[in-house]
């Protein structure tokens, strides 16, 4: 279990460290520091996404039997990502942190910081992201020892299909880019919204009906007839996973209306028609 655990304590952090050192001092760049901060957390999230995502394919491609089947990618992936996590935490809060400076927030450039103004900034950032970092808070105190003691061996289907979640990720973190730098007008913009809307209510809203419906399928059941012949702590797990993931998803499905139909502006007034 140890291995995959520090490799993954390497890679995240070291493509990270990797990514934001070219950034900053390759000279076709030489971009700034916040700008390089926020870049590679996006390259590193979108690329443990993709990771992620092929790992569950292969796992729950494999898995005839969706219950006793076993493949040795769904938990080597699992320990390798539980790292992640805990830097994930640490690289949102530095995007927070150099947010926070290039507003002005943070006091003269080079000079001495206010006492306790780390802090007030950490506060910032718990407040604005309290629902990210309590996920991944859960991810690893909760759902790895779960994945890995609790099972005991079986359901990789099923966890293979919710490593698949991460489908929609590089294309919330492109999103995010682009609404960095202002560029909400591009086209790019525009269809990287479409499939971010289209990819998050797949494999992160419907996954989880999906799940109920392929374990009816394995044992004989109707779809509606699934939750009252599981354990009630499954559907309790399964709600507390789906909550945040509608919760985010009401939030995309805003943003792409606020996108697409943008609201027109008022008509001007007599006086602002008059010469």
């Amino acid at each position: 279990m140890l291995t995959p655990m520090v490799a993954g304590g390497v890679v995240f952090p070291g493509l990270f460290l990797l990514s934001k050192n070219t950034l900053q001092r390759l000279p076709q760049l030489r971009w700034e520091e916040a700008d390089a901060v926020i870049v590679s957390a996006r390259l590193v999230s979108s690329v443990q996404a993709v990771m992620a995502s092929t790992a569950g394919y292969i796992v729950s491609t494999s898995c005839k039997h969706i219950i006793d089947d076993q493949h040795w990618l769904s938990s080597a992936y699992t320990q390798f990502a539980v790292p992640y996590f805990i830097y994930d935490i640490y690289a949102m809060f530095l995007c927070h942190w150099h947010k926070h400076q290039v507003k002005g927030h943070g006091g003269d450039e080079g000079g001495a910081r206010a006492p306790g103004s780390i802090w007030a900034v950490a506060r910032g950032y718990l407040h604005k992201e309290f629902l990210m970092v309590l996920h991944h808070a859960v991810m690893v105190l909760v759902c790895f020892p779960l994945s890995v003691v609790w099972r005991q061996g079986k359901g990789d289907f099923f966890l293979g299909c919710l490593l698949m979640a991460e489908v929609s990720t590089p294309f919330v973190c492109l999103g995010k880019i682009l609404i960095q730098y202002k560029q909400q007008h591009t086209l790019l913009h525009k269809v990287n919204g479409a499939l971010m809307l289209l990819s998050f209510l797949c494999c992160r809203v419907l996954l989880f009906p999906y799940l109920y419906w392929a374990y009816g399928r394995h044992a004989g059941l109707p779809l509606l007839a699934v939750p009252l012949a599981i354990p009630a702590h499954v559907n309790l797990g399964a709600a507390l996973l789906l909550a945040p993931q509608l919760y985010w998803f009401f939030l995309i499905c805003r943003g792409a209306c606020r996108l697409f139909w943008p609201r027109s502006s008022p008509p001007p007034s007599p006086s602002q028609t008059q010469d």
